[in-house]
């Protein structure tokens, strides 16, 4: 999935057990005019000391699926995306499965700025993943593309702030743990920012510096189209495919660099990168991390990026790309606004 926010929070909600919400994707809550309520936010089994908690890994399309237990139910097949700011996505059919009555609305944007929707917000009483329970997790109700052969929900990367969370690609292996990272000077472990929840590193491309989502729901390496003035390619560059995110339609356009991508001790050489008009930061997709075993520590802010070979390749995403949040079937939606 590609970055995904929540913005503002409940609107016309039944009253919900008190734990303010500290988080930065609640920050625009007092400019949407919201009717306020206090906001639970997920607690988690106590991980205990040197405890590591795993599961397996289902790679579809180079994305990281897990299965989920939700209110005693399941089990139920979840993506994990470190690329949505939030805790959690259902389906509307797990939803009415499940007999799960809306707790409000959350506005869903995306990072185009070109608008948003208001969607229904769920509280799961219990969900369980890897042998740990999270109590009190908010989910919103959405639909979820089936292009990676159907599954019921989304775990965003908010869920595991008490956690670090491991993803093993090549090992397939989802993990755990309590701990934290430590600095290396930026060999394997580099420090990220979360605006509205999402970890944000720094990718050098030759000499250029660029800020790029670590986004495990999306794609290949995608880059802001703003960039092709200072790129230089093999060969040209392609159109190829129109996509839609939540507010958006554009067309992606594709091509090998003339240069390297360089993250942390590690180098992409010549690699084929997406270029798209709607967001304004690249994004580093499930197609590249599955180089990597990905630590991800929440408290301190920093990733570990741990791989066999330190000189990579990357080729064009299997599939064309799909920047869509819901079933392929549907007709395009005429709200959204043409970018580019």
């Amino acid at each position: 999935m590609q970055p995904t926010t929540l913005q503002g929070l409940i609107e016309d909600a039944a009253p919900i057990p008190a734990r303010i919400a500290a988080s930065e994707m609640y920050k625009a809550l007092a400019n949407v005019g919201a009717v306020v309520f206090t906001i639970l936010l997920a607690t988690a089994t106590a991980p205990a000391q040197g405890a590591v908690h795993a599961a397996a890994l289902d790679i579809t399309h180079d994305k990281p699926f897990v299965m989920v237990m939700v209110n005693g139910k399941g089990p139920f097949r979840f993506v994990i995306d470190t690329g949505t700011g939030g805790e959690a996505f259902i389906t509307r059919e797990l939803a009415d499965q499940l007999g799960l009555s809306a707790a409000g609305q959350v506005h869903l944007y995306d990072p185009s700025g070109q608008g948003g929707q208001k969607v229904p917000m769920v509280v799961l009483q219990s969900l369980r993943v890897a042998g740990v329970e999270f109590a009190g997790v908010k989910a919103v109700v959405h639909n979820l593309s089936g292009g990676e052969g159907g599954y019921q929900g989304l775990l965003g990367f908010l869920l595991f702030r008490d956690y670090l969370l491991t993803l093993d690609f090549p090992n397939r292996r989802m993990q755990l743990s309590s701990g934290e990272l430590a600095p290396d000077g930026g060999t394997s472990v580099l420090p990220f920012r979360m605006p509205d929840g999402i970890p944000v590193v720094s990718l050098a491309i030759g000499e250029t510096h660029i800020d790029a989502q670590i986004d495990s729901g999306g794609a290949g390496l995608s880059l802001p189209l703003k960039l092709m003035a200072k790129l230089k390619f093999v060969a040209g560059y392609n159109s190829l495919s129109n996509a839609q995110s939540l507010s958006t339609r554009f067309l992606v356009k594709g091509g090998t660099l003339n240069s390297n991508v360089r993250l942390a001790s590690y180098t992409f050489k010549h690699p084929f990168i997406e270029m798209n008009p709607a967001f304004p930061l690249a994004n580093f997709g499930a197609c590249p991390m599955q180089n990597f075993s990905l630590t991800f520590d929440q408290k301190n802010h920093l990733v570990r990026f741990d791989g066999d070979r330190h000189t990579l390749h990357l080729s064009p995403t299997p599939e064309p790309v799909r920047m869509v949040n819901a079933p392929a079937t549907q007709p395009p939606d005429p709200t959204l606004v043409p970018v580019g």
